[in-house]
């Protein structure tokens, strides 16, 4: 069969929505079936599949799983990121956000502020973290400030690419003259036109995979702040629900949860009160 004349049976949408809902919580409505079906297809060649039905078959049988599995999930999840993307969570993190829980709970200064940035892609966002928070430190009287950020993702793939922490310098061009200068390292092949963070930088994340739908997400200490933008957008009203309430059972009372411009928590039962558009504070339950 031609795999760029077929399209995906009715059937095949509805076990891939299943499968990759039941699985990830991600929602595949019905305006997404142009896309997945590109995106499948690709995978399909990948595999050496001999129709969409075939690769269906295949990823959902134990042996398909285990092979293709990862592949999957990078092939359906949206990777959209930036440097400094939504600025006026970086102003608001450095300008009210460490001050104040330096402030009351002593983070960054008598221990380790803990962050997380979920969903963080290609690094990106986890990089302009660790930039924001060494002016911070750099700007303490003692300059004895600490911080540890980790990252997650549920594409492995996207994780190999954030740890690397290489990218053209094009997609370095929305962070700051003097930033870049400090924190971004040009490739000695200047034909190449790649830079790499540094190694200052780098050593402050740590990127790991996670699933926003696992019941364990794995933190040993509370959370300070978590960056969750742009993610809830790709789920249900009622898993946005459960994940956020897993989300915040992480975050001190007094922490701040950033979501994106475009999503909104009205109408969810959660500890969190709005402190700016898209900043939230936990508050005692």
């Amino acid at each position: 069969m031609n795999l760029d004349a077929e399209t995906l049976s009715d059937r095949d949408f509805r076990r891939m929505q299943d499968l990759i809902g039941g699985e990830c919580g991600i929602d595949l409505a019905a305006s997404k079936r142009v896309m997945l079906e590109a995106r499948l297809k690709r995978r399909a060649r990948a595999v050496g599949a001999a129709s969409l039905a075939a690769y269906c078959d295949f990823v959902q049988r134990p042996e398909g799983r285990a092979r293709e599995w990862d592949s999957l999930v990078d092939a359906v999840t949206t990777h959209k990121t930036d440097f400094f993307r939504e600025p006026a969570h970086f102003d608001y993190l450095a300008d009210h956000a460490v001050p104040m829980l330096a402030d009351t709970s002593g983070a960054g200064t008598r221990r380790p502020l803990q962050l997380w940035s979920a969903a963080s892609s290609t690094g990106e966002e986890p990089y302009t973290l660790a930039m924001v928070l060494s002016e911070c430190a750099a700007a303490m009287p003692r300059h004895d400030y600490r911080f540890h950020i980790e990252a997650t993702d549920i594409s492995t793939a996207v994780l190999e690419t954030a740890r690397r922490g290489v990218y053209p310098e094009t997609a370095v061009e929305p962070v700051p003259l003097e930033l870049r200068r400090r924190y971004l390292l040009r490739s000695k092949d200047r034909t190449k036109h790649l830079v790499r963070v540094s190694p200052q930088l780098r050593h402050q994340v740590t990127f790991r995979p996670l699933n926003l739908m696992d019941q364990d997400y794995h933190f040993d200490e509370p959370l300070d702040i978590v960056f969750c933008r742009n993610v809830m957008i790709y789920f249900t009203r009622p898993k946005q629900q459960t994940i956020l309430q897993h989300i915040v059972s992480h975050l001190r009372v007094g922490g701040y949860l950033m979501m994106g411009h475009s999503e909104s928590l009205n109408g969810l039962d959660l500890p969190l009160e709005q402190v700016t558009p898209t900043v939230y504070r936990r508050r005692d339950v």
